[in-house]
């Protein structure tokens, strides 16, 4: 697609480029970076759209976010979609068939995996201790983030194939991984932020 998307505030102006439609997909294939085409049922077009969904799903849990101005909840989201631009770029470049440039241009550094790491324990510590499992909910934004975290689950399942058969860096497996803990804690975040207790097994 070459329609440029320039943010401006929370607007998003579309300047004009070829049509959004190609016609090149219509006998169910589909390109890759790397310009090789494969069938849409691959799996790394599975891998692909889930982690498609789960930025769409954070777009969703960010709305919520601004309407309750939790300015931490925005922040940390729009960064995670970005790296998620990142995961789908690197997903889409299989290093079986990549270029040493295109794979060194998609590389998917593991200090990604840390700095969620750290951002875990820091939301941690200002949370209460959970001695048992709790029931997904606690306000619009905390649910939506849960909604988000089993989708990231599923980003981690379908990568998990590609990376076993070495067509992808491990670290976007781990960082998926990682990526979902940290929606369970920042969900648990934002239903604080909104007087809401944690809601357990009757």
């Amino acid at each position: 697609m070459s329609l440029t998307l320039i943010r401006c505030s929370r607007r998003l102006i579309v300047s004009r480029g070829m049509k959004i439609y190609t016609k090149t997909g219509d006998k169910g294939t589909t390109s890759l970076y790397t310009g090789e085409r494969r069938p849409k049922t691959d799996l790394v077009f599975d891998a692909l759209g889930a982690t498609d969904e789960l930025s769409a799903a954070l777009g969703v849990a960010r709305e919520y976010a601004y309407d309750r101005q939790m300015e931490n909840v925005i922040a940390i989201v729009g960064d995670l979609q970005s790296r998620l631009q990142e995961v789908g770029s690197a997903i889409a470049t299989p290093t079986s068939s990549a270029s040493e440039m295109k794979l060194k241009r998609v590389s998917f550094d593991e200090s990604e995996v840390k700095k969620l790491e750290d951002l875990i324990d820091e939301l941690d510590a200002q949370l209460p201790q959970l001695t048992t499992f709790i029931l997904p909910g606690g306000g619009k934004c905390s649910a939506h983030l849960h909604m988000a975290r089993t989708i990231c689950r599923r980003a981690e399942r379908m990568s998990l194939p590609l990376a076993d058969c070495e067509d992808l860096d491990r670290n976007v497996c781990r960082y998926l991984n990682r990526l979902s803990d940290l929606l369970f804690q920042l969900a648990r975040s934002a239903q604080q932020q909104e007087g809401k207790t944690d809601q357990f097994k009757a």
